[in-house]
């Protein structure tokens, strides 16, 4: 997923026998999960290597669906703070099924954003929505590419 190109290095420490990563945009040191390693190498890739703007990258952002509240593992915003993209990780080990494309849709029934990231270190599908229609792209667009 990162390339060389990268120059982010994580933070981590050890809190109790835990090992923790600083998150950049919780401005904290969070529990270093499979998935928490997911989301930063991923994140730190689209701001370094795809020009997303840090600031307008949300992580755990909070939705209401059905009257239970959820959380996107990230959303990505225009600088207007419209939602543009939502964003959902899993660890490595585990695999993106139809269940995993079935969450990240119920989170769009709420934000209606035009890309759906997901990923889990070693596979990355990203799809851009036209018409209700769900197509595939082959590279990450760059963040003035979200339209």
């Amino acid at each position: 997923m990162p390339t060389a190109l990268m120059t982010w290095q994580p933070r981590i420490r050890t809190d109790n026998g835990k090992q923790q990563i600083f998150c950049d945009w919780r401005h904290k040191f969070v529990r270093l999960t499979p998935e928490e390693k997911v989301r930063q190498l991923f994140l730190h890739m689209l701001v370094e290597e795809y020009s997303y703007p840090q600031s307008l990258i949300a992580v755990e952002h909070p939705i209401k669906v059905a009257d239970v509240q959820k959380r996107c593992d990230a959303v990505v915003f225009t600088g207007k703070l419209k939602p543009v993209a939502i964003i959902e990780f899993k660890a490595e080990t585990i695999p993106i099924t139809q269940k995993v494309f079935d969450q990240i849709a119920v989170y769009n029934r709420k934000l209606g954003v035009p890309f759906l990231f997901i990923s889990n270190g070693k596979t990355t599908h990203v799809c851009r929505l036209n018409n209700d229609e769900l197509q595939f792209l082959t590279t990450i667009p760059q963040y003035t590419e979200l339209k």
